[in-house]
């Protein structure tokens, strides 16, 4: 009987990192499952990359849906478990990225113009703290959970969460997600120590800064991506295929003593940061 294709799991698979290397992944040989939250306005995409999978001859299984609402987690993991019972016992997922964008840009403290009260509304709220520290951070934890439990990811499966070196550093409107991603990083050391018995490994893929949808959406992003340019080692600054080929290397079976790291696939970057 011919071995069975493995599968991967990518969360913000519609736009990005995510987005890559589902392709990436696609052509070396993964089928696809991609989990999304797109408007009408960017569902084309979607279905775009669903459509190139394919054509590559993989599967692609995509849900359009909050990653991080646990009704909907439940659900998706439930059609996976099903799609992959088709393939026999042998089948699980083999690689798992965690890549959603999802937070609040806002200051800690409200602006105070002159001789005016401070405006709550400048500043980041309770509820906005929580969901975007849970979204890109703590939604690690509960999927990850959710797929050993059933057994869907065993020995031999990778995890990956993209962190950045904003858990590190100050952005001005960064704050939340600057947590978020420290989170993140502590998340994948615990899974990691906590997977070792079990052959599955964990770590974190620091990119560098990428011109992606995510970045243009904070305020700063565009101002440093151009900083960047001009001073990067490399001549330029990393691509989403960049770090899409990291993932697709640091898969292979080979690296199963190489957990709970914080990787910089950044062309060197961080060395004149």
């Amino acid at each position: 009987m011919a071995s069975v294709s493995p599968w991967a799991l990518i969360l913000g698979a519609s736009s990005g990192f995510g987005e890559a290397t589902s392709l990436e992944l696609a052509r070396t040989g993964y089928h696809i499952f991609g989990v999304h939250l797109d408007l009408r306005a960017t569902l084309p995409n979607a279905q775009r990359i669903q459509e190139e999978i394919r054509s590559l001859g993989r599967e692609a299984l995509f849900f359009n849906v909050n990653a991080a609402d646990a009704e909907k987690r439940a659900s998706v993991i439930e059609a996976i478990e099903e799609r992959l019972r088709q393939d026999g016992d042998e089948a699980f997922v083999r690689v798992f990225l965690h890549s959603l964008a999802f937070g609040t840009l806002l200051p800690y403290i409200a602006a105070r113009p002159a001789g005016k009260a401070d405006s709550p509304k400048n500043a980041i709220s309770q509820k906005q703290m929580e969901m975007t520290v849970d979204v890109m951070g703590h939604s690690l934890v509960y999927w990850v959970q959710g797929l050993v439990a059933r057994n869907l990811m065993r020995r031999g499966s990778r995890i990956f969460a993209m962190t950045s070196s904003g858990s590190t550093r100050v952005i001005r409107s960064y704050g939340a997600i600057s947590a978020a991603k420290a989170a993140l990083e502590s998340h994948i050391r615990q899974l990691a120590f906590e997977l070792a018995p079990l052959g599955i490994t964990a770590n974190a893929i620091r990119a560098g800064v990428t011109d992606t949808p995510a970045l243009r959406r904070i305020p700063e992003g565009p101002e440093l991506l151009a900083r960047l340019r001009e001073r990067h080692p490399a001549g330029r600054t990393t691509t989403p295929q960049d770090v899409a080929r990291a993932i697709a290397a640091l898969a292979d079976e080979r690296l199963e003593w190489m957990t709970g790291n914080v990787i910089g696939v950044d062309g060197g970057e961080d060395l004149t940061a």
